[in-house]
């Protein structure tokens, strides 16, 4: 329940912190004149958008599972997390649109930088500590939707510290055509961005495997299973699940064994598992050892 409630806190932080600075970027853009400083303050709406699916995924996904979803509610994350990025790359071609009209006009328009470059250092400031805490927890409750709405804030450090640095060179050289050609850069990273998190949560949407080196610590934990009397494995099966992981195995024991030595080995195994990975679902298939069987060991 602790962790639950630092989830809930740290996606409400997320709002709070992305719907002060979306305030202030859209009115230090509209005084200044600023393509670049709107695009930012697109992006904040983006991220403010992303906090608010996150906080209601965090909250889905702490609900037990019930007879509608008897394997529970964690792919509230991953859906949340994939819908984040396309928000996140609908938001970077809105500022290449944006930033592409200003671009090709007759003359560049002239843009006042003082308050940009204040607004900016005020974002960059407080999307560190907040991302900081967002992965802090992310981390510890393996949550996907808090990592992603992370990853949003931590790319909106990079590009507010972009744009921050060109509106400090329109400053000093005046030249404002630097103006949209920042936005355009920063699209650009943004965009990459959310292509990363739409693959990572399609990915889990769609039951796709865990990463090979994953499957190799899970092997290892087995095999280093204490008074291992196990003959092999096969049919290992993994898959992320929101802040969980599922996880399936047959597992070859001799054949005189009795059910429950295989039962107890069993049971090791799977708190090894949890130990190292967390918060996870098991199911283990106790197979006899026979020709059959010995054809397919790992």
């Amino acid at each position: 329940m602790e962790i639950v409630t630092e989830k809930k806190l740290a996606a409400g932080l997320s709002i709070t912190s992305n719907a002060i600075i979306i305030l202030l970027k859209f009115i230090a853009g509209i005084i200044s004149g600023s393509i670049s400083i709107i695009s930012e303050a697109i992006h904040s709406l983006s991220d403010c958008i992303a906090s608010i699916l996150t906080f209601f995924a965090v909250i889905k996904s702490s609900e037990p599972a019930d007879s509608d979803h008897p394997f529970g509610h964690g792919k509230y994350e991953d859906m949340s997390g994939f819908i984040e990025g396309g928000l996140i790359i609908f938001a970077a071609f809105y500022i290449i649109y944006e930033a592409g009209k200003k671009l090709f006009l007759p003359e560049a328009p002239q843009i006042d930088t003082t308050l940009g470059i204040a607004v900016m250092l005020f974002a960059v400031i407080a999307n560190f500590f907040v991302s900081h805490i967002l992965f802090k927890v992310a981390k510890k409750s393996n949550s996907i939707s808090l990592f992603a709405d992370g990853e949003h804030l931590r790319t909106d450090i990079y590009s507010s510290l972009g744009v921050m640095t060109g509106l400090v060179l329109i400053k000093i050289t005046g030249i404002h055509i630097l103006d949209p050609i920042i936005a355009i850069l920063v699209a650009f990273f943004i965009l990459k961005a959310g292509f990363s998190i739409s693959k990572e949560t399609l990915n889990n949407l769609l039951d796709g495997s865990l990463p090979p080196e994953d499957l190799k610590v899970i092997e290892d934990i087995i095999h280093s299973c204490p008074n291992n009397r196990i003959l092999g494995i096969k049919n290992l099966k993994a898959r992320r699940c929101g802040p969980s992981t599922d996880i399936e195995l047959t597992m070859i024991f001799p054949p005189q064994m009795a059910i429950l030595e295989c039962h107890n080995i069993c049971d090791d195994i799977e708190e090894l598992i949890r130990q190292k990975l967390g918060n996870v679902t098991i199911m283990i298939h106790a197979e006899p050892e026979c020709a059959k069987c010995s054809a397919h060991k790992n």
